[in-house]
C-alpha cells in the first residue's frame, strides 16, 4: 500500500463524504432533521467513532511496534559487526581477507537499503540482495580457521557464534519488512472515517467556514493515517530506519 495514495484516498473520502451528506440535506424532509433524529444520529456517530479511535490506536500500535524492531535490529547489527570484525583482528593476520569480505558486505548492505541506492527503492530480501549467502560462507570461512592456541579457539568461537547472530538479525529485519497493517483493517477505518465525516456534513450549515472546518480535517485525517503507513514501511518513505548505525560501523571497521 502506498501511503501517499492511501492518505489521499482517506482524505478524499471523508471530505467528499461530508460535502454529499451537506447536499443531501436539502433533498430530507424536514422531520428527518429534527432534534431527536439528531441526537439519534449523534450517538451513531459516537459508537462509530469511539470504534475508529481504538482501530487507529492498533494500528498505530502495531506500525510503531514495526518500526522500532527493525531500528532495534539495525543498532545491534551494527555493533555485532564491529565486534565480529575486532575479534578477528585480535585472531591474527590470517582474518585479514574475512574482514574485508565483512566490511564488503556491511557496504553493500548500506547501499541496498540507503537513499542513494540506484534503484531509489530499498531492497532488505538476504535472497535478492545475497546478504545471507555472503553472511552464510563468512560463518563457513570463519568455522575453517586453524587456531594455534586456545586464545584462537575461544576468538573463533566468538566470532563465529556472532556471525551466525548477524546472519539471524538479517533475516529478522526482513521478516519485519512486510506490512504490518491489515489492508481489511484500512478499508473499515476508511469507511467509519466516511460515515462520521458525513454525519458532520449532514447537520452543518453550508458557508465557508464549515467547508474550511471540513477541509482541515479531512487533511488530518489522511495525514494521520499517511504517517501510520509510513511507520510500517520502515526502509521507504518519508519516514525511514536510519541507516547511520551501520555507516559508523563501516567507517570504524577494518583499522
Amino acid at each position: 500500500m502506498n501511503p501517499f495514495t492511501v492518505g489521499m484516498i482517506v482524505f478524499g473520502f471523508t471530505l467528499g463524504g461530508a460535502l454529499f451528506a451537506n447536499w443531501l440535506r436539502a433533498a430530507l424532509p424536514e422531520h428527518h432533521l429534527d432534534d431527536e433524529s439528531r441526537d439519534t444520529v449523534k450517538l451513531g456517530i459516537g459508537l462509530i467513532a469511539t470504534m475508529t479511535a481504538l482501530v487507529l490506536g492498533l494500528v498505530t500500535a502495531s506500525a510503531k511496534s514495526s518500526f522500532d524492531a527493525v531500528d532495534t535490529a539495525m543498532k545491534h547489527t551494527a555493533v555485532d559487526v564491529l565486534t565480529l570484525d575486532r575479534l578477528l583482528a585480535r585472531y591474527g593476520p590470517e582474518t585479514a581477507e574475512l574482514r574485508g569480505a565483512l566490511q564488503k558486505a556491511v557496504a553493500n548492505r548500506i547501499d541496498a537499503i540507503s537513499p542513494e541506492f540506484s534503484s531509489g527503492r530499498a531492497d532488505p530480501d538476504p535472497m535478492r540482495s545475497g546478504a545471507a549467502a555472503g553472511s552464510e560462507n563468512l560463518a563457513d570461512a570463519i568455522q575453517l580457521l586453524t587456531p594455534r592456541d586456545d586464545l584462537q579457539r575461544s576468538l573463533q568461537s566468538r566470532a563465529r557464534d556472532l556471525a551466525e547472530e548477524i546472519l539471524q538479525a538479517r533475516w529478522l529485519v526482513f521478516a519485519g519488512v512486510g506490512s504490518s497493517v491489515p489492508l481489511p483493517f484500512i478499508t473499515i477505518l476508511v469507511f467509519w472515517l466516511t460515515v462520521t465525516f458525513g454525519s458532520f456534513g449532514l447537520f452543518a450549515p453550508r458557508n465557508g467556514t464549515v467547508f474550511v472546518v471540513l477541509f482541515v480535517c479531512a487533511v488530518s485525517v489522511g495525514s494521520a493515517v499517511f504517517l501510520i503507513l509510513e511507520l510500517d514501511g520502515p526502509f521507504e518513505g518519508f519516514l525511514k530506519v536510519s541507516v547511520e548505525p551501520m555507516r559508523y560501523a563501516l567507517a570504524s571497521m577494518n583499522h
